[in-house]
């Protein structure tokens, strides 16, 4: 089918496209109008043939465009004869999808440089970070061209710019390198110039900057594989468990701002000496940092002022903050490695959550997902390709055992896991010790298994009845407690914290759903994501109504997506385009002032039937 050539028009804000594969599979999917057929194929699976990751220099990604509009680029006359072009063929890494297309794409010819990330992402490599081994001429009385020139001119098919500190060595690297040297890009900035051939060394780092704990992902860009992972607890713990406390922090000292941020720094530096060490790779050989986490967390690590994050109308210093360097957060890595940070939506549904939706697929997906993000505050999002929408839900520390009184983190000892088996009481202790306490997933169960024993009504208060079990009741002062091992037990106080917690997640969701026009039964999927989310019994999420009602299999641990979405922004900039993107596909929905609030919260408080 001959293309028929463009007409000028407001073009809409997304475009559908139809991927024809070789195989016989046919791929839809709606993406935003200007995606190139070569970003949209990776965003969803659809293997396009390339080398060079869509830079536009292998000229292997053809694809024939078998029904709409489709302009040539300057580079297609040079990869296909004037019939194929006639023909609709085109390189897809520069093709812009501006109208419903139709697209064949051919069998691969290569093996196309792809990790697999995220919750079933396929993830085309093209990280920022690239390298170019020269061999220069060196200069004569005849050709005085500037040394950063000469090093521009050997690099003529990308438009660059460089800092001025990297003229500071490149003379002398040139020159004692015998003009052999390997130049290295991040995105068109050139970041430096270094001697010999290193090009099969680069590396990056993703952090998940934590509330609780801080994660650091060590990434070869070469294969796209983690190097060395590592993770700690976030040094700024003395100043309180949740964001809340950290921000009084500073609202009651100015000094705590400048001590936060510093703690917050230390965290960094020290997981980045770790994962340097267990990988061999030195400081000099990451070129770039992907930072995420919750905004208040972003920041205090950049030294910005969160107190408005606080208090109504809770506002956020920017929804995406200007460029930073690995600097910025104290990270002794390339000096001049920029720092890649996610944008937000909002105040309480920040930049970690954003980079879950990006790991998830939510808003590529056809399917009407739901992602909870279970914590303090919890955040959710519910939506597909073609509409989504989120909230944050104030839950309180139940779900990380604060303010119960047996309550632990998830360390050596805490009970994670209970399970009733008639007169027997089953518990899972983390490294198999006598337990001491018990963390969130183990309170999840316990209440779940209470409820299912008949132990629980469906108001959350304990019945008191006769058997081997019921002699695990008991009181401390006047309070009933059910006893789970010797001085470990659950207190009424507990479940009704617990309640407390699981009525306004569902309050959440079910206020979404609403907007959706949809009953929660029509959701295809549920993502439980964060650490906590990780750990969580399906079962038990269901029986306590902190989740919809639906077929076990359909609800999954996605694990921490936040930090999954840092490795996916390292990897791809393309993703990073995507990550964008989600700022105009996902509506904010603010739950504060709703008149249903209120009722539907109430409701949500009973355990399920």
């Amino acid at each position: 089918m001959t293309v028929v050539e463009p007409v000028t028009e407001l073009h809409p804000d997304r475009v559908r496209l139809t991927f024809e594969q070789a195989d016989g599979q046919v791929k839809e999917t709606r993406v935003p109008a200007g995606t190139t057929l070569f970003d949209a194929g990776s965003w969803n699976g659809v293997a396009i043939d390339s080398t060079c990751g869509g830079h536009g220099t292998c000229k292997k990604c053809k694809v024939r465009v078998a029904s709409g509009s489709m302009p040539l680029s300057p580079v297609d006359p040079r990869a296909f004869s004037p019939e194929e072009l006639k023909a609709g063929w085109r390189l897809a890494c520069r093709a812009e999808a501006r109208a419903d297309l139709v697209v064949e794409v051919p069998p691969l010819q290569t093996r196309p440089k792809a990790a697999l990330a995220g919750v079933g992402r396929h993830v085309i490599l093209r990280p920022a970070v690239q390298k170019r081994y020269l061999e220069l001429t060196e200069p004569t009385m005849e050709d005085q061209t500037p040394d950063l020139d000469r090093v521009f001119a050997a690099m003529d098919d990308v438009e660059l710019q460089a800092p001025l500190d990297l003229l500071t060595d490149l003379g002398g690297t040139l020159r004692t390198s015998d003009w052999k040297v390997t130049a290295v890009l991040c995105d068109d900035v050139l970041i430096d110039v270094e001697p010999g051939d290193t090009t099969a060394r680069r590396f990056a780092l993703a952090f998940d900057l934590g509330t609780t704990t801080v994660v650091a992902n060590l990434l070869d860009l070469e294969t796209g594989l983690p190097a060395a992972v590592r993770s700690m607890l976030n040094k700024q713990q003395p100043f309180g468990a949740d964001v809340i406390t950290r921000i009084s922090a500073v609202m009651m000292d100015p000094e705590a701002l400048g001590t936060l941020r510093l703690r917050a720094h230390e965290t960094l530096a020290e997981l980045t000496a770790e994962v340097c060490e267990e990988a061999g790779v030195e400081p000099g050989e990451i070129y770039e940092v992907v930072v995420v986490g919750n905004m208040t967390m972003i920041q205090l690590a950049l030294g910005i002022d969160p107190e408005p994050l606080s208090m109504a109308p809770f506002t956020i210093v920017a929804q995406t903050l200007p460029q930073a360097k690995a600097s910025d957060f104290g990270l002794a890595v390339h000096p001049r490695a920029p720092a890649v940070l996610f944008p937000a939506l909002g105040a309480y549904v920040g930049p970690d959550i954003v980079a879950g939706v990006l790991a998830t697929g939510l808003t590529l997906d056809r399917r009407l997902r739901l992602f909870i993000d279970v914590g303090t505050n919890s955040e959710i999002v519910l939506g597909s390709s073609s509409r989504a929408l989120a909230t944050a839900a104030p839950a309180g520390p139940a779900f990380e055992a604060a303010q119960i009184r047996c309550g632990m983190r998830a360390g050596d000892g805490a009970i994670e896991g209970v399970r009733i088996r008639g007169d027997e009481v089953e518990l899972t202790v983390i490294g198999d010790v006598e337990p001491v306490g018990i963390c969130g997933s183990g309170l999840v169960d316990a209440v779940a298994e209470l409820v299912g024993a008949g132990l629980l009504d469906r108001s959350g208060k304990f019945v008191l009845g006769e058997g081997p079990l019921a002699e695990r009741f008991g009181k401390i002062g006047e309070e009933n407690v059910f006893h789970l091992y010797e001085g470990v037990f659950l207190s009424q106080r507990d479940v009704r914290e617990l309640q407390f917690a699981k009525a306004s997640i569902a309050t959440g969701w079910t206020i979404l759903c609403r907007e959706f026009g949809i009953e929660p039964t029509e959701i295809a999927q549920v993502l439980l994501a964060g650490s906590f989310g990780s750990y969580l019994s399906a079962a038990s999420a269901v029986r306590i109504g902190l989740v919809p009602k639906l077929a076990l299999p359909r609800i999954v641990s996605a694990g921490n997506v936040a930090g999954e979405g840092a490795k996916i922004a390292a990897l791809s900039v393309t993703e990073r385009h995507a990550a964008r993107a989600v700022l105009d596909e996902v509506d904010y929905v603010e739950l504060s002032g709703r008149a249903d609030f209120n009722d539907l919260f109430v409701d949500q408080l009973a355990f399920p039937g």
